[in-house]
């Protein structure tokens, strides 16, 4: 699930690293964000929405909107799309609000 060649970006290759959301043990690569290593481990939803609890998934991947906020280190609202991530750092779905699927 990641792109490994694309004809104008590059994607240096960083060594392997680990972290954890919701307990769960995720590998990722130095400088991936928070996002982008969940998308590559095939973890599609971020949260839900609060009304009606329609599934959110990475939306802008600027950091503009609030589709990716997660708890970070215990921190809440940490926009996860460009958070990068750090070894054994935990990150939790906020508010029990949808588990990543």
């Amino acid at each position: 699930m990641r792109i490994r060649e694309h004809p104008i970006l590059r994607f240096p290759a960083g060594g392997k690293i680990s972290f954890f959301f919701d307990g769960r043990e995720v590998e990722a690569f130095e400088g991936d964000t928070v996002a982008g290593a969940l998308t590559a481990a095939g973890l599609r939803i971020l949260a839900h929405s609060r009304r009606l609890g329609r599934p959110r998934g990475l939306f802008c991947a600027i950091g503009n909107c609030a589709s990716c906020l997660m708890e970070v280190d215990g921190q809440p609202n940490v926009r996860v799309c460009v958070e990068k991530v750090r070894p054994g750092m935990q990150v939790c779905s906020q508010a029990g609000k949808g588990r990543l699927l």
